[in-house]
């Protein structure tokens, strides 16, 4: 880690005050948190901004096609018991995002980044992070992300000779692909509950065999490595074998699986499992995602869920039918424009919920709702779609930007 006293040169502060400006002027004009265009004004400015701003930070980056958002925000609540911690918290997760959040981090002690997965390795070569870890690997946005397997060689040849500790998934064959040209990996046991993006070996194109909860290729023997951090029911088994409960206020399988690997990331920095484990407790929600609002009357919980991978999970964390739920897709460059994936999504898991339909694609998706054989209404907006449900809490899915347009509405 370098001296966190060595000040800025005048030109890396010209570029953070002219980034803090232009950030300023973007909320000013209800352009949103402004840290995308502060970042690419301070970059411009100063192209090496964004390594000497993590200079003096302990960094981990934290990347993945699902749970990014998620898991940095409890990396980041576990790694505040042991000092400053400064985090690209609401998901601006490109290098001019992180060149924003970084500098508001002259004071902090730790920098806990989340990063796009086709920025991962570009990050990495500037930050020179203590860890680094990986999630998963899923399609996603077709139109602009390269096949997952592809996006696994580039890490993979990223992360050769990388000097940070890697913490990585062993459940999923990409991740581990990727992980393992590294030196020094933490394999952590965080389960895959979407399975078809990984059929095929990624080293030798085998069939992949799944035997129980393992994997192995039947060509080349590329397998499961074992995992020294396991996510087991409601609990953490650390590599001597504690087990440490995990008590989130967040729902569902997946968060459990984000709190497994963030615990691993954690022990890292020297946090122990029971004070990480305690500290995410705090955590209700992110960015948004999972708050329960109220709207017209009636209490609505807010969903996530970007590609199949994370549909499927968020199947599996909505109330029992007949609870009402909304469903809203865009396709804004930020979604990627590519609704394709829309037919991967097994839609079939929504049967006996009443469902409302509304997005700019909302046609997209009627369409394959229809031939899931549900019962659902489109809608034009949100209050119509409330309007026309049935009594009880609403369950809202949206994939990214009609998520932000559901937040919107709601005053969230």
């Amino acid at each position: 880690m370098a001296d966190s006293t060595q000040p800025l040169s005048a030109r890396a502060k010209l570029a953070v005050t002219a980034g803090r400006a232009a950030a300023a002027v973007s909320r000013a004009a209800g352009r949103g948190s402004g840290s995308v265009i502060g970042g690419r004004v301070a970059l411009k400015l100063d192209p090496d901004l964004l390594s000497r701003l993590a200079g003096h930070l302990d960094v981990v980056l934290i990347s993945a096609t699902n749970g990014k958002t998620t898991t940095t925000r409890l990396v980041a609540e576990a790694l505040r018991a042991g000092g400053e911690v400064v985090s690209n918290a609401l998901g601006a997760n490109m290098p001019a995002g992180i060149t924003s959040a970084l500098s508001g981090g002259a004071n902090a002690r730790y920098g806990v980044l989340e990063v796009d997965e086709k920025y991962l390795t570009g990050v990495a070569r500037a930050v020179s992070p203590k860890a680094i870890a990986l999630l998963n690997l899923s399609r996603d946005q077709l139109d602009r992300a390269a096949e997952t397997r592809m996006l696994a060689e580039r890490w993979r040849e990223g992360l050769e000779g990388t000097k940070a500790t890697v913490i990585a998934n062993a459940d999923d064959p990409l991740i581990v692909w990727a992980a393992a040209s590294a030196g020094n990996v933490v394999w952590v046991a965080a389960g895959q509950e979407w399975k078809d993006d990984a059929w095929s070996c990624p080293s030798c194109g085998g069939v992949l065999q799944r035997p129980d909860d393992s994997w192995q290729c039947g060509s080349c023997g590329f397998a499961r490595p074992t995992p020294t951090w396991v996510l087991s029911g409601d609990h953490v088994l650390d590599p001597h074998g504690s087990a440490w409960p995990i008590q989130l206020q967040l729902p569902g399988r997946a968060n459990k699986a984000n709190a497994a690997t963030a615990t691993a990331t954690a022990a890292v920095f020297g946090i122990a499992p029971q004070l990480a484990l305690q500290r995410m407790q705090s955590v209700a929600a992110v960015a948004g995602r999972y708050d329960v609002v109220q709207y017209d009357g009636r209490a609505i919980r807010l969903l996530l869920a970007k590609n199949p991978a994370g549909w499927l999970e968020t199947f599996s964390l909505i109330d029992p039918p007949p609870t009402p739920v909304v469903l809203s897709v865009n396709a804004r460059s930020a979604d990627g424009t590519d609704t394709s994936w829309l037919w991967d999504v097994d839609y079939t898991r929504l049967a006996g919920h009443p469902i409302a339909v509304v997005g700019d694609r909302r046609l997209d998706l009627a369409v394959r709702l229809e031939v899931a054989g549900l019962d659902f209404r489109v809608h034009p907006d949100l209050r119509q779609a409330v309007a026309g449900l049935p009594p009880g809490r609403i369950e809202a899915i949206a994939n990214y930007t009609a998520f932000q347009d559901l937040r919107r509405v709601v005053g969230n």
